[in-house]
């Protein structure tokens, strides 16, 4: 309500006076300003209470009223999802199962070659190409996807784990010399290999990439047990091979090649259940009538 002032003390506005005006000639009192205020002030209180405690009830309802059987719930750990614009999860279809299959193929043979299986050997020489167009390739390609949807974890996961075998592959290709130009020759990757600078590199490496494994292997607590098996396996793949290089640079040869063997099974391991949760991805995919489990971890950690 306007007022105005004079020696006099307030005066009402011209509004105020006609309506007590009003009020007066149906045999009602005028108003009393204090007593308006504390009313309306009154109201605004109880409107606040009001709106609030709606709030209240439907967040309430909102929490009570979903159920998840714990195959869908962790469903959404396998593929989880953020706020993203329009309908891109409607249009594309799920990046992951391909990221984890491309993974597991060449984790799972390199793993037999490490362990010497059948005579197998020299680092998977003979699955080159398999490490740059299935593991790095398709890990990126996926990763890629992966941001577009706006799974962050994912993304980094799989772009940085197509970075690895990209590296890996070119590591075993002669083209880009890595191994023979630690040769006396500079050229021969036969020499290059045995040579005490290139394993002691080597094996800096894969100790900087162990570490980088171990922070996602943290983060990966939030997911389940699967995806966490895959990242304690690689991690432990990794630091025994970051041991084996460097005690073969100071010549201990077969305690290295111990370490060379640890690392394999544990690679092997890993490829086995990243292969576990493709067939969970791929049965979910097409709505299979039974789901596997995978073990929900996010129960863990509020």
């Amino acid at each position: 309500m306007t007022e105005y002032r004079n020696n006099n003390g307030p005066i009402r506005s011209t509004a105020s006076a006609t309506t007590d005006a009003y009020r007066r000639g149906n045999g009602e009192s005028p108003t009393n300003d204090a007593d308006h205020f504390d009313v309306e002030a009154a109201r605004n209180k109880e409107d606040e209470f009001l709106t609030s405690r709606e709030e209240a009830l439907t967040r309430m309802r909102t929490a009570q009223s979903i159920v998840m059987s714990p195959e869908l719930f962790e469903k959404l750990y396998l593929s989880p999802e953020r706020a993203v614009k329009g309908h891109l999860r409607q249009t594309f279809a799920n990046p992951t199962p391909l990221a984890i299959l491309s993974h597991a193929v060449c984790a799972s043979p390199l793993g037999c070659d490490l362990m010497g299986l059948r005579g197998s050997g020299q680092f998977g020489a003979a699955s080159t190409g398999a490490y740059v167009f299935i593991g790095g390739f398709l890990l990126v390609l996926s990763g890629i996807f992966d941001f577009f949807l706006g799974n962050t974890f994912s993304f980094v996961v799989f772009c940085s784990f197509g970075g690895f075998w990209f590296s890996f592959g070119s590591t075993l290709i002669p083209f880009f010399n890595s191994i023979g130009a630690y040769s006396p020759t500079g050229d021969s990757q036969v020499v290059g290999i045995s040579t005490k600078s290139f394993q002691a590199s080597f094996g800096f490496y894969l100790c900087f990439w162990a570490l980088l494994v171990m922070v996602l292997l943290i983060c990966s607590l939030r997911t389940n047990v699967a995806f966490f098996l895959i990242f304690v396996t690689v991690d432990a793949a990794l630091l025994c091979l970051t041991i084996a290089y460097f005690v073969m640079a100071e010549g201990k040869y077969t305690l290295g090649q111990n370490f060379v063997k640890a690392g394999g099974g544990c690679l092997l391991t890993c490829g086995l259940v990243g292969f576990y949760i493709f067939i969970v991805l791929m049965l979910s995919a097409v709505d299979f009538p039974f789901q596997l489990p995978v073990g929900d971890l996010s129960h863990l950690m509020k």
